[in-house]
């Protein structure tokens, strides 16, 4: 008669950075189903609340004609969502590393906030109130899915960013069925219910993921990877390859004391500004170029499903050529994007403006994608990821200026301005990411060969 076997008492282990590793438990010890069912269940949760700003964009030229707003007015509510949302990350994520709220709780908070300011989006035309419940408290609800989810599956996939990379980028995969239904909302004469029905699915989805997510021990990592090898190993780690990792773990108050951190930060406020710029934007730009609504929803459709299937590549592309390197590349490409769009646009060809959009989107989405390695590969943090949060707080600058003052100052003066300023934009980015280097580092001066060792 064999004995029975029991689970071995889980231990952590430390690596020669002085990062921590809990081993000895398995994922299905300890949720009792397959950790893979938790990037699904955050995608399905990521998708739903993505609706308020992916979804808001594709309808927003519809929205400006049935609710009587000016295209400026209807961008500033989209402005101020995206601020919202990005300024909540950092909090839940400082939050949950310090106290253990459950993520269904905040999953359910966040849905409730969602939903409800797309309800008041669809059953009121006073610009005020849909300001203040979907713009403010919507985006903070959506703010609270993304922070937890991008959070609970890295807690359980430590050694895969890609999985992180898969609930990141459904956020913006939410956009797809409203491209589909566009052209009934432009014909229905009730915009509430139908908003109405699509709160309803959010309440429902992101419910349905909140019952599967739950944090795993603090550290944990899968026994089957040494993580000691994975910390030196290049055949273990293949990131390690082309990507150091940081000399150690900085806490969010070292984070901003350091002049990196201003650069990575400006670097990614200029990111965000230009890729919520052509989400705010190319939509209402196609119509003003004698576009319908429908292909204007299926224009910025493109745009975010570009931004969504890149972050598959780009998490790849980080491995091979290295993530900073990737994300400068994707900036500078979406520089020449915005120069293909405002060409499309102005001589009437679709498929340049489609070409520019592909672009764009794809190049967004590659920055946000390698934004955690990023931060960790200077910042060395994982375990709740604040300091991502941080760094992902530049949306909430970028959204303000990239979408409301442009549409306070820029597009007025016409959309070749915009677009030129975007395109100068991004590349500024670039070059603020290619002067990067990890804090801790020695500068190690080489010495002159006229002079040795005097």
């Amino acid at each position: 008669m064999s004995r029975p076997t029991f689970p071995s008492p889980a231990h952590e282990v430390r690596d020669l950075h002085g990062r921590r590793y809990r081993l000895g438990e398995a994922d299905r010890e300890l949720l009792g189903y397959s950790r893979a069912w938790v990037p699904w269940a955050a995608g399905l949760a990521m998708l739903a609340a993505g609706v308020g700003q992916y979804g808001y964009a594709v309808l927003l030229p519809a929205l400006v004609s049935t609710q009587g707003w000016t295209a400026g007015e209807g961008i500033w509510v989209l402005a101020v969502w995206a601020a919202c949302q990005a300024a909540t990350v950092y909090p839940v994520a400082r939050l949950r590393s310090r106290v253990r709220i459950p993520p269904a709780a905040l999953m359910v908070a966040g849905a409730l906030l969602c939903a409800t300011g797309l309800v008041t989006l669809g059953g009121s035309d006073s610009l005020a109130l849909v300001m203040a419940v979907h713009a403010l408290l919507g985006g903070m609800g959506a703010g609270l899915v993304y922070g937890t989810c991008v959070s609970v599956v890295s807690r359980w996939y430590p050694e895969h960013p890609a999985r992180t990379h898969f609930a990141s980028g459904a956020f913006t995969v939410g956009s797809v069925p409203l491209v589909v239904l566009a052209e009934r909302f432009i014909a229905t004469d009730t915009p509430g219910s139908f908003l109405g029905a699509v709160a309803l699915v959010v309440l429902v989805l992101v419910g349905a993921a909140a019952l599967l997510l739950k944090d795993p021990p603090a550290h944990w990592w899968p026994a089957h990877i040494d993580p000691r090898l994975w910390a030196v190993d290049k055949s273990v780690n293949p990131g390690l390859r082309r990507n150091r990792p940081a000399i150690r773990r900085y806490a969010p108050g070292e984070v901003i004391k350091l002049p990196v951190a201003g650069v990575l930060y400006a670097a990614m406020m200029c990111a965000s500004g230009v890729a919520l710029f052509n989400l705010a934007f190319v939509g209402v730009f196609a119509v003003s170029y004698g576009w319908g609504f429908g292909f204007a929803a299926f224009v910025v459709g493109v745009l975010a499903v570009a931004s969504g299937i890149s972050r598959a590549v780009a998490g790849w592309a980080g491995i091979r050529f290295g993530r900073t390197r990737t994300v400068c590349g994707a900036l500078v490409l979406a520089g020449a994007a915005q120069l293909l769009i405002l060409a499309g646009g102005q001589y009437g060809l679709a498929s340049l403006l489609l070409l520019g959009c592909f672009i764009a989107g794809s190049s967004a989405g590659s920055c946000y994608a390698l934004l955690p390695e990023l931060v960790e590969d200077h910042f060395g943090d994982r375990e709740g990821l604040p300091n991502f949060g941080l760094f992902y707080g530049a949306k909430t600058a970028g959204g303000l200026v990239g979408v409301g003052l442009a549409a306070t100052f820029l597009v007025p003066d016409g959309y070749a301005t915009g677009f030129g300023v975007a395109a100068v934009v991004s590349l500024v980015a670039a070059v603020l990411l290619g002067t990067l280097r990890r804090p801790g580092l020695p500068r190690v001066l080489v010495p002159d060969s006229r002079r040795p060792f005097d």
